[in-house]
């Protein structure tokens, strides 16, 4: 391969990396605002507005908790309480995802409503006649039967204002992460209502999250299957509203996702903004007429979920929630992520572990490559055997460029070798390596998964660092100087890789050569090691492949 075209793939990968992880910013639909709200809508343009009376107090989780009476709820997968205040859903903690690998503490999501962590879910009834009683967030329910909440038992709540309408709430849960929440009101009078369901997410406040403008985390939504994503600074500058007849909403966290899904085939209208505090919430735009000792009923479901690629399309399928795997943040590569999650978790589940898993696919990747690296190399011998001719061009005429461009081009046209084929297996493999980094940042699944040795979470930095030998001299390094063992062996197996390929014939372009085995250690000791294996591995790979392919090739030396 000619010296230029080499430095201009090994630029182009390397500069792709970079750009990637500080600039790249995920594909976002672009919103439309209705411009013309119906006139029933406008009467009830938001949800039941925030108490903004209500102050967060510097309470602990635990002394919040004990303030109102709850019913509690567990099944095999998550654990928490129901405040019987406002019946929301305040208090969730997964019981099989651990904060880290160092201690036991499981992974807490949802909180009350009056710490600063406040995190919860509610829904409910509004009605545009002012006059009317409906549940706040501060009304005081009861419930009849069942004191707690399982897979076998529902809960059933209620609350009777003083015109003799009965609110009822029967919440049920699954083995996974779904509520699903039945909602009744019983008039036992004669006069006739008007009420409008809804369901809110609230968010006291910006979570710790992770500044990498490959991921979102944020409020997100699929309305009549548009994708929307909006960022929490965003949504302090702008609210954002939209009406479609179907689709979902939610907060979205890296690995966890708190979801509404509205009443099937019911327009609604669905808002995000800021008012001290986020909402993602729902208003039907379709009243519900209540009649004269009568009752309407509605209901919706809440997922609160880690996000599992199984449940999360268990459900999209189940539920029949379109779009819903859109919780998982698979980019815009999406059709290259998915499929190659698929073949990590096959692999997964034959050898027991990701790490061998990311090996097999590796491998599998460069068996699918195989033609496209036959031809590649083959180019690069002929290119390598007509170097001496090119260095008898470029003396020859030295003083002529566009003589020496005619004279290239002819031999190349002559030999029939492409210049750029050496090129073509980086650059098809820059897609693939953003996909696998794609998986390894965003699904839970790889979450604190070993591989062998010290890599104790594939998801995270090699933990090693050349600069205390590995751990082997008593005395940590500044986080800048951890470069682990596996970017070191993919450095190393990078340098020997240059050595099979020409050497370039421009002094500078050499040294610039020879640097990048060093610069993309560097560039890549911080991301996943999973993401260095695969790099690691593909390397070696790509060497067998290209020894076994070069010594088979005979190639006429020009004359």
């Amino acid at each position: 391969m000619d010296s230029k075209n080499v430095i201009a793939a090994i630029a182009l990968s390397s500069a792709v990396i970079v750009l990637w992880s500080l600039f790249f910013i995920p594909e976002q639909q672009t919103i439309n605002q209705d411009l013309v709200e119906k006139e029933k809508i406008e009467k009830n343009t938001d949800t039941p507005s925030l108490d903004q009376k209500e102050k967060v107090v510097a309470l602990s989780r635990d002394v919040a908790l004990i303030q109102n009476d709850r019913i509690k709820f567990e099944n095999d997968n998550v654990i928490g309480s129901i405040s019987l205040k406002g019946a929301t859903i305040d208090d969730l903690t997964f019981k099989n995802y651990k904060v880290n690998l160092d201690e036991e503490k499981k992974v807490t999501l949802l909180g009350p409503r009056n710490i600063s962590e406040g995190y919860l879910i509610e829904s409910g009834f509004v009605t545009s006649d002012k006059n009317v009683e409906i549940p706040n967030s501060n009304t005081i329910w009861s419930f009849d039967g069942n004191d707690k909440l399982t897979t076998k038992s529902p809960i059933k709540l209620y609350w009777i204002n003083k015109q003799g309408l009965r609110f009822e709430k029967e919440i049920s849960i699954d083995d996974k992460y779904l509520f699903t929440i039945k909602q009744k009101i019983v008039n036992q009078s004669d006069k006739r209502y008007d009420f409008y369901s809804y369901g809110q997410i609230i968010r006291n406040e910006i979570p710790d999250i992770i500044d990498f403008l490959i991921l979102h985390e944020g409020l997100i939504a699929t309305l009549d299957d548009e994708l929307f994503e909006e960022d929490y600074d965003d949504i302090q500058e702008k609210k954002f509203s939209k009406v479609a007849k179907k689709g979902w909403l939610g907060i979205s966290d890296k690995y966890w996702i708190t979801s509404l899904i509205p009443p099937k085939d019911k327009e609604f209208k669905t808002t995000f903004d800021y008012k001290n505090k986020f909402r993602a919430n729902f208003i039907a735009t379709e009243p519900l007429a209540l009649n004269g000792n009568s009752f309407v009923e509605e209901e919706l479901k809440v997922i609160v979920a880690a996000k599992r690629v199984d449940v999360i399309d268990g459900y999209a399928e189940s539920l029949n929630i379109e779009k819903f795997d859109l919780v998982i943040d698979w980019g815009f590569l999406y059709f290259i992520t998915k499929p190659l999650f698929y073949g990590i978790d096959y692999f997964f589940k034959l050898l027991g572990n990701y790490g061998l898993a990311i090996i097999a696919i590796t491998i599998c990747i460069r068996l699918a490559f195989f033609p496209l690296a036959n031809f590649s190399f083959r180019s690069m011998a002929k290119m390598k055997a007509l170097q001496p001719e090119m260095v008898r061009l470029k003396e020859l005429h030295k003083d002529d460029k566009m003589k020496l461009q005619q004279s290239m081009m002819a031999l190349y046209k002559k030999e029939k070798v492409n210049p750029m084929s050496g090129c073509l297996p980086i650059l098809v493999q820059i897609p693939v390596f953003f996909a696998l980094y794609k998986v390894l940042f965003v699904t839970i699944e790889m979450r604190q998964m070993p591989f062998y040795g010290w890599i104790h979470d594939l998801s995270e930095r090699d933990p090693t660092s050349i600069f205390n030998i590995f751990g082997l001299l008593p005395y940590d390094v500044p986080s800048f100087l951890v470069i682990g063992a596996w970017p070191v062996a993919m450095g190393v197996s990078m340098w020997v890789q240059q050595k099979l390929n020409p050497a370039p014939t421009d002094p500078m372009q050499a040294k610039i050569f020879a640097f990048f085995p060093l610069f993309l250690t560097v560039i890549l000791a911080p991301f996943p090691s999973g993401l260095v294996i695969y790099w690691t591995v593909n390397n070696i790979l790509t060497m067998a492949q290209q020894v076994f392919i070069m010594r088979r090739t005979t190639v006429k030396t020009v004359t």
